[in-house]
């Protein structure tokens, strides 16, 4: 077998983790491994995040359309055209003759 056939076939068969300098392999493996974890559980944190904002950018929207449509009625029911027909069906009619101003003195 050639050198190289020899190398593979000892990665293959895993020797590098079961021979005489295999400590150091270990080591090598583990820290290795231990990046891996880092590296999938920060992924994962990263797309939690993502789901919450576009889920909390969901909800703005909504509350913002809520916010719209409250002030659409509020504007409607301000209306001098609407305050006027509630106070009709509720007999009252608007003044002929401008109020007038009432004034108090107090003397000491």
């Amino acid at each position: 077998m050639s050198k190289v056939k020899k190398g593979v076939y000892d990665f293959l068969r895993g020797s590098f983790l079961t021979d005489a300098s295999a400590f150091k392999n270990w080591r090598v493996f583990i820290f290795i491994v231990l990046l891996l974890l880092i590296t999938i559980t920060s992924a994962h944190k990263a797309d939690k995040k993502v789901i919450q904002i576009s889920r909390l950018n969901k909800e703005k929207r909504e509350l913002r359309a809520e916010y719209v449509d409250t002030g659409t009625v509020l504007m409607r029911m301000k209306m001098e055209s609407n305050i006027r027909a509630k106070a009709k069906t509720r007999g009252l009619k608007p003044l002929q003759s401008p109020p007038k101003k009432i004034k108090v003195i107090i003397k000491d």
